[in-house]
């Protein structure tokens, strides 16, 4: 699993760039880093919704929760020249996670949206995708305090999912977020050490919360 792919530019004529208009490629192309992309998927308003938007939607309405926020972010890393590659993070008593995941000098790191501290970006310092996964661990828990991660998905190839227009689609792009549930994961506890799980100090518990966008 490389970091490139071939670049393709559909119908050349009229700019478009996997289906994207050329004002939109400017906009991706300017996020010359992974680091950046994170900015910009930070500066989206967060939303409370049950919406699968494209990142032709996210650009076009500035907002988004975490699947959008990955899925403008694996955008981004596309047009820099990465795959467009999604891990959904399975969690209990709490809402699953999706990361933008990349890979630089054989390292993986990823770029997430999240209403919590901890569950976003991640630099390029994770030999596999198990330690990637590991490192939210701690940062993944629910409003009682209880660490809540319990499984990694294998990377969901978006390239596979191009006939169905996932960078420019008008409606919900819900397909995605079904290749990613049914994509296999891998548990990273084993159930009789998540049953004593401790709950998170009231410190970690804050800090964690910061900057939280509420109902």
């Amino acid at each position: 699993m490389g970091n490139g792919v071939s670049r393709k530019s559909v119908g050349s004529k009229t700019g478009e760039f996997w289906g994207l208009e050329a004002h939109e490629v400017r906009v991706l192309r300017g996020l010359k880093t992974p680091a950046r992309i994170q900015k910009f998927v930070d500066e989206l308003t967060y939303q409370y919704a049950d919406t699968a938007g494209s990142p032709r939607r996210v650009l076009q309405e500035r907002k988004g929760h975490c699947l959008e926020g990955a899925l403008i972010a694996a955008a981004a890393l596309r047009v820099l020249g990465h795959r467009p590659l999604l891990m959904d993070l399975e969690a209990v008593r709490d809402d699953d996670h999706v990361l933008a995941i990349y890979r630089e000098h054989g390292l993986w790191g990823a770029v997430a949206k999240s209403n919590y501290a901890g569950l976003r970006f991640r630099a390029p310092a994770y030999r596999t995708l198990r330690e990637l996964a590991m490192s939210y661990f701690d940062c993944y828990f629910n409003l009682r305090g209880e660490r809540t991660l319990r499984a990694y998905s294998v990377p969901v190839d978006l390239t596979r999912l191009d006939r169905h227009g996932w960078m420019t689609a008008e409606e919900d792009v819900w397909f995605v977020a079904e290749a990613l549930v049914a994509a296999r994961h891998f548990p990273v506890v084993p159930d009789k050490v998540a049953r004593v799980l401790p709950r998170l100090d009231k410190r970690s518990f804050d800090a964690g919360k910061f900057g939280r966008v509420e109902h």
